[in-house]
């Protein structure tokens, strides 16, 4: 879940910082609607989730609870950059708050996930432990 949980936050952030760039420099991609309030919204309810789970997951193996609070500081931008949207804070507003909170969650997400395999746990949950067993 850690892998998949940064993978969608680097989409996010990519989404905000590339897809600018690209509507600029190929103005077919403007037909796809990527730019749309929707796809935000769907990605904070693929990104909450994934994120609470693999981190309160790997808080119970590694007691490192302070990487929860760096994931849910993350989540908690992205909420603020949605709730509040382009109308309140304007769009690089919506687009700072987006970047900034996809880069705590994918860096809790990368601190949780490198813990969990530094511990040799063998009843860890993460899966590449569980398949391989104690060393």
């Amino acid at each position: 879940m850690d892998k998949f949980a940064i993978g969608l936050s680097l989409a996010c952030a990519i989404h905000c910082i590339v897809l600018p760039v690209l509507l600029v420099m190929l103005p077919s991609l403007a037909a796809l609607q990527l730019d749309d309030e929707a796809f935000h919204i769907w990605m904070v309810a693929a990104v909450l989730p994934s994120s609470i789970y693999a981190l309160s997951m790997g808080c119970k193996q590694h007691k490192r609870y302070r990487l929860l609070f760096i994931g849910l500081i993350g989540l908690m931008l992205l909420v603020l950059a949605l709730a509040l949207g382009e109308e309140r804070i304007g769009e690089m507003g919506e687009k700072k708050l987006t970047v900034i909170g996809s880069g705590f969650i994918a860096v809790g997400h990368w601190l949780n996930y490198r813990f969990c395999h530094e511990q040799n746990y063998s009843d860890c949950e993460c899966p590449e432990n569980a398949q391989s067993g104690p060393q």
